[in-house]
């Protein structure tokens, strides 16, 4: 097959999903086109099956803002058309999934129909969608579309009740590379000595994800254990995050990395993921996470994976007393640990994407059929 995928190129959880997902396609032998306005993060290997098309946006006096949708569905039906693309396949409801609507509508002109999925991530539905000057047109590109999935139960539940969406969904979890990871010693010694624990969060600073109670819990765990913490990320909260850990007694066990093109290396030196995001549809760092044995603790909202007394804790995402002490729980306590660290490894197991990369799959094969 010739696919193409309309990805946004950043560090999100749908940037790498879309990535990986057209990774693992070309390794099977089908033709994946990429668009988007740069080369995605973890597009950093050749294929000779893989191809990138940057949508350049073009600068006009008379428009104000960027015409970065205009410039894609410019790209997407020259490409489409001339390279015979089989399926389109688009990551985020908006402004992805309206544009490929208007694709649609334009090779239909030219009697040239191409199938269209759309996935929903999250942020598109719970945050983006719920605006409501663009309810109508998240309501309207999703039914347009051939087939929806998302990643997540939970974001399924959202989605039709509050877009009252008539179309079947289908739920398709993220996914990883699952393999055996070895720690790096070198790196650890960078960060804490051995007797340390290294608690991890990674995610994009946004409010949502309250980093502010990532540091709190630290800092009450580190009166009872000693231990570092690594922040791996960038974004709005990033700046308050730094000012309120520079004036704590513990800010020389506090690091902050920025964004990584790799997370496996500080993951596998890590012992503790903390992930208390007021909302998450799926949570795909504590999957990478859990892929090296780490026990999580997180909130219970939305589709976070984490597995309440089985794979780690969880709490309502503003309990920070409770994260707290499961935290320390869990690192003072050897039996609870293996057993937490093992759960975790054999739960990772089940989202390889050798696992989930046929259920898309199976997906394309009956659009294409009909």
């Amino acid at each position: 097959m010739k696919i193409a995928i309309v990805c946004y190129p950043t560090f999100g959880g749908s940037g790498i999903i879309a990535t990986e997902l057209g990774k693992g396609l070309a390794l099977k032998g089908h033709d994946i086109h990429f668009f988007s306005y740069k080369m995605p993060v973890r597009l950093n290997k050749h294929f000779n099956n893989i191809f990138f098309h940057e949508v350049s946006v073009f600068d006009y006096p008379l428009f104000e803002f960027s015409q970065y949708e205009i410039s894609l569905v410019c790209k997407l039906y020259e490409t489409i058309k001339y390279e015979k693309i089989d399926l389109l396949h688009v990551h985020y409801a908006i402004p992805h999934a309206f544009v490929a609507y208007l694709v649609k509508k334009m090779l239909n002109e030219e009697d040239i129909d191409i199938p269209i999925v759309t996935t929903l991530h999250g942020t598109d539905i719970s945050l983006v969608g719920k605006s409501a000057s663009l309810h109508p047109i998240v309501k309207f590109s999703i039914n347009k579309s051939d087939v929806v999935t998302c990643v997540s139960n939970s974001l399924k539940d959202e989605t039709i009740n509050f877009f009252s969406i008539k179309k079947e969904i289908n739920v398709i979890p993220n996914f990883i590379n699952f393999k055996k990871k070895k720690e790096n010693q070198k790196i650890r010694s960078n960060f804490a000595d051995k007797s340390d624990k290294i608690l991890i969060h990674i995610s994009n600073f946004r409010p949502v994800k309250k980093v502010n109670n990532v540091f709190k819990i630290f800092t009450n765990l580190r009166t009872k254990i000693n231990a570092k913490l690594i922040l791996v990320g960038d974004g709005p909260d990033r700046s308050k995050i730094e000012n309120i850990c520079r004036n704590s007694k513990f800010r020389d066990d506090i690091y902050f990395t920025g964004k990584l093109e790799s997370i496996d290396d500080l993951l596998s030196i890590s012992d503790l993921f903390i992930l208390p995001s007021e909302k998450e549809s799926f949570g795909l760092v504590a999957l990478e996470a859990m892929s090296h044995g780490l026990p999580v603790i997180s909130s219970n909202s939305g589709g976070i994976i984490n597995e309440d007394k089985v794979t780690g804790f969880t709490s309502n995402y503003n309990d920070i007393e409770k994260m707290s002490n499961d935290a320390i729980s869990i690192l003072s306590d050897k039996i609870l640990y293996k057993k937490f660290s093992d759960n975790a490894l054999n739960k990772a197991k089940n989202y390889d994407i050798s696992r989930i990369l046929p259920l898309y799959e199976k997906i394309y094969n009956n659009l294409i059929k009909f």
